[in-house]
């Protein structure tokens, strides 16, 4: 018996170059194998395309068709008046007033950063 194993839904048992596809040589057995290749590819090109066909349906059944019924579209009239509320509102959020700071309270945040500062350094000239 051969060590090979046969391949799924090929019938090939070769020993030594020996095949029982029948013929004489080696030229005949190639030309079989061949032959028999051939046909499995025919057979698993037909069985993928049956396949692909249930895939198809399957994912045509279960994909979230889009309704057939007419794409609902805006007037020109409603598209202006969307954009004019829009920019209404772009208006209304420029007129706030932003929030400033006054210069004193500038002065006392930029007086309390630069003692942080000087804290820090003495520590570190302490440290060091």
């Amino acid at each position: 018996m051969c060590a090979n194993p046969p391949l799924e839904g090929i019938v090939l048992r070769s020993c030594r170059g020996q095949t029982n596809l029948g013929g004489n040589g080696p030229m005949a057995s190639v030309s079989g194998i061949v032959k028999q290749i051939k046909k499995e590819k025919d057979r698993v090109e037909r069985e993928l395309s049956g396949l692909n066909a249930a895939l198809y349906a399957f994912v045509g059944a279960y994909k979230g068709a889009k309704p057939t019924g007419k794409q609902r579209t805006m007037s020109a009239a409603a598209r202006r008046k969307i954009s004019l509320a829009q920019k209404a509102r772009w208006a209304k959020q420029k007129t706030k007033p932003r929030r400033t700071m006054s210069a004193a309270g500038r002065r006392r945040i930029a007086a309390a950063q630069r003692a942080r500062w000087a804290k820090t350094k003495a520590q570190q000239k302490k440290a060091a």
